[in-house]
C-alpha cells in the first residue's frame, strides 16, 4: 500500500469524522460490482478493508444486491458467494426487489443518517451518491482499494454549516439526546407556548377575620358605670387625691 494513498485516505476519513460524525466500526455497503472487481483482482476484502481504513469495519449488503446477482446468471456466481458472507441489511424492497443501485441510494435517504460507506464500481450509482452530502465512496483501481475524495456536495454542506446556515448532524443528534433526557417533545413545546389560566381559588379564611382594635399602651380603660335603661353610660373619673403630707400643710399655714 502506497504511503501517499494512505495519507490521502487518512485525511478523507478525518473529514467525515469531524464533519459528519462517522465512528468505528465503519459500516460499508457493498454491491455486486465491487465484489466482482475484488474477485477479478484477487483482493481479500475482509483483510484489506480494515487496514486501508485504519479501523474496525462492518461489511454489509442488501437483499436486492444479492437478488440482482442471482438474476445475472453463473458468470457472477463467485461474486455472489463473496457477497453472501457479509451482513444483509434490511431494506424496503423485501417483497419486490429493485436494482442494487436504486436500493443502496434508498438506504442513504437524504443525509446518510446511518453513516454508510458505499463500495461500488457502478457509474450510475456513483453519480447518485455525489448528490448526497456525507457519503464516502470506495472503488477498486489497479488491484487496490481507493477511498474517493469528498464530493462537492459534501464540501458545500460543510461550508454552509460553518457559516451558520445549517445545523450539522452532530448538533442535531445532541439536540435530540438532550430533548430525550429532559422528556421534551414537540407537543410539550407547543404547550409551553400557551399561557395557562389561573384557577379561581377560595379566599384565605384567616384574611376574612375582623381586625382587632389596638388598645393604648400603658393607659387602662376606665370601667363603665351601670346605668338604667335608656340612659347613656358614663365613665367614672378618678379625682386626684390631695397631698396631706406635713410639708404641704406647712406651706398652707404660711400663706
Amino acid at each position: 500500500m502506497g504511503l501517499k494513498r494512505q495519507k490521502q485516505a487518512k485525511k478523507t476519513i478525518s473529514f467525515y469524522k469531524y464533519n459528519f460524525s462517522f465512528r468505528q466500526p465503519f459500516q460499508i455497503l457493498i454491491d455486486g460490482t465491487f465484489s466482482q472487481a475484488a474477485l477479478k483482482n484477487k483482493i481479500q476484502i475482509k483483510e484489506q478493508m480494515p487496514k486501508y481504513l485504519m479501523g474496525e469495519v462492518q461489511l454489509c449488503t442488501t437483499s436486492c444486491a444479492l437478488k440482482e446477482l442471482e438474476t445475472l446468471g453463473k458468470e457472477l456466481y463467485g461474486a455472489k458467494i463473496i457477497l453472501q458472507r457479509f451482513q444483509v441489511r434490511r431494506c424496503a424492497h423485501f417483497k419486490s426487489p429493485v436494482p442494487a443501485s436504486e436500493c443502496l441510494l434508498s438506504m442513504l435517504e437524504e443525509t446518510n443518517p446511518h453513516h454508510y460507506f458505499i463500495a461500488t464500481q457502478d457509474h450510475t450509482l456513483t453519480a447518485g451518491l455525489k448528490k448526497i452530502p456525507g457519503v464516502p465512496l470506495l472503488y477498486i483501481i489497479q488491484n487496490t482499494i481507493v477511498l474517493d475524495k469528498p464530493c462537492q456536495t459534501s464540501l458545500d454542506h460543510v461550508q454552509a454549516v460553518q457559516l451558520g446556515e445549517l445545523v450539522s448532524p452532530a448538533q442535531q443528534q445532541s439536540i435530540r439526546s438532550l430533548k430525550e433526557e429532559q422528556g421534551i417533545d414537540q407537543k410539550d413545546g407547543e404547550r409551553r407556548g400557551r399561557k395557562r389560566k389561573r384557577k379561581q381559588s377560595n379566599p384565605n379564611p384567616l384574611s376574612c377575620l375582623k381586625k382587632k382594635k389596638k388598645k393604648g399602651k400603658g393607659v387602662p380603660t376606665p370601667p363603665l358605670m351601670k346605668t338604667e335603661e335608656g340612659e347613656k353610660r358614663k365613665r367614672s373619673r378618678h379625682k386626684k387625691k390631695q397631698n396631706n403630707t406635713p410639708a404641704a400643710a406647712a406651706v398652707v399655714t404660711n400663706t
